[in-house]
């Protein structure tokens, strides 16, 4: 039944992503603002479409931990649902992604015109400074900038050894001069890396106490792997549970 409900969102997915696509291309010539306001209107349809066609919703804890106007937001990043979420949540968000992106058709159009912050990987200091540069114009606006701090999607339960967080982070607490939010989440427990198959289920995204400015770096990214961390594994383990069988879900407030 799952391989059914997943085909169905699948097929439902890209179809309406070129389809809204191809129809919103007149936003590419409006202001940001407007742009950003059919991105939210296709991730609300997206999700609309998660949840009656898989079964899977999302529930947000921790909203009044996120402070109004310009912030900084460190979130575990473990499916593609993460970033779905962000503009219906968040409203005007400056999210930082790999530069690849900005190649995808459709996607990269319409997240460069909504002022998505690109991140070259490979460009050293240079794209370190163009990163922040763009981040403070993101600050000075009054939107939240959001950063994944492991620079990628990971697995859940995987040690972070095996993607560390990124110095990134640091540079921008550093500059930025603002609260740091952190946020864990455990999205991959129900829509995997890659994977075509979509639980349903209830994803959980937690927004953390935000970490004052002005700490050293070495304090701050301790701390902030910690909380990330020790969050993340306490999601994961109430979806396994949950999931067993062994306590039944009442309903939760959702997206």
């Amino acid at each position: 039944m799952n391989g059914l409900r997943s085909l169905a969102f699948n097929m439902a997915f890209w179809l309406g992503t070129v389809v809204f696509g191809i129809a919103g291309l007149p936003f590419l010539l409006t202001p940001r603002r407007t742009a950003m306001r059919f991105g939210r209107f296709w991730a609300q349809a997206v999700l609309f479409a998660l949840k009656h066609l898989v079964g899977l919703d999302g529930e947000i804890r921790g909203r009044e931990n996120i402070p109004p106007g310009g912030c900084l937001i460190a979130m575990k990043h473990q499916s593609m649902w993460d970033t779905l979420m962000l503009p219906p949540l968040l409203g005007d968000p400056a999210v930082v992604v790999k530069r690849e992106l900005q190649y995808v058709p459709f996607y990269g159009w319409y997240a460069t015109r909504a002022g998505s912050i690109f991140i070259d990987r490979k460009g050293g200091a240079g794209a370190l400074r163009r990163m922040v540069a763009a981040a403070k114009q993101a600050i000075a606006d009054g939107r939240p900038v959001v950063i994944f701090p492991q620079g990628t999607r990971t697995t859940p339960g995987a040690p972070t050894a095996a993607t560390p967080y990124q110095p990134g982070i640091a540079a921008l607490y550093r500059e930025l001069g603002v609260a740091l939010v952190p946020a864990a989440v455990n999205s991959g427990m129900y829509w995997g890396r890659r994977a075509f198959i979509k639980r349903p289920g209830r994803i959980i995204v937690e927004f953390l106490p935000p970490i004052p400015p002005s700490l050293p770096r070495r304090e701050v990214m301790a701390m902030l792997e910690a909380r990330i961390e020790a969050a993340t594994s306490a999601l994961e383990h109430e979806s396994a549970y949950l999931g067993s069988g062994n306590q039944s879900s009442s309903p939760l407030p959702t997206i």
